[in-house]
């Protein structure tokens, strides 16, 4: 018998706020890791990466995370255009972060929160203009 009672929270959940939140969570947390450790490198006097890897996990967890918030937003959602838009916001992220963990290629990373950025904005639109109920969307 496997555990999947997280699974049905989020399903249960509105899946647009939790991929809105999780989304602009990951901006931060992508924001914020640059100060944190720039000032432990310099408490150090070293200049290599020195993120420990639990911080570099996280960027993991936000993205299963949002995986399923994209999931249930897709089979929710009455607006034809977005499920492919969110899948592709996600799978390119998914992309880049991986690069970022394994340094394959130099990307900025403004280009990670724009895509965060996109994707809580996307969030945020299916729930404020086109949350159905009863197959009815509220525009």
């Amino acid at each position: 018998m496997r555990n999947t009672e997280g699974i049905y929270l989020l399903k249960d959940a509105d899946s647009d706020i939790v991929g809105a939140t999780a989304s602009i969570l990951c901006v931060i947390h992508c924001l914020i890791t640059p100060f944190i450790f720039t000032a432990q490198a310099t408490a150090a006097a070293t200049c290599a990466e020195i993120s420990p890897v639990w911080w570099k996990m996280v960027d993991f967890i936000f993205l299963i995370i949002t995986f399923f918030a994209v999931y249930y937003t897709a089979k929710s959602t009455p607006l034809r255009w977005l499920s492919p838009i969110l899948y592709s916001l996600w799978s390119v992220l998914t992309l880049l972060i991986i690069n970022k963990f394994y340094h394959l290629i130099e990307i900025s990373h403004v280009t990670i929160y724009v895509l965060a950025i996109c994707m809580s904005g996307l969030h945020f639109y299916n729930a404020n203009y086109c949350r159905c109920f009863k197959n009815k969307c509220n525009n």
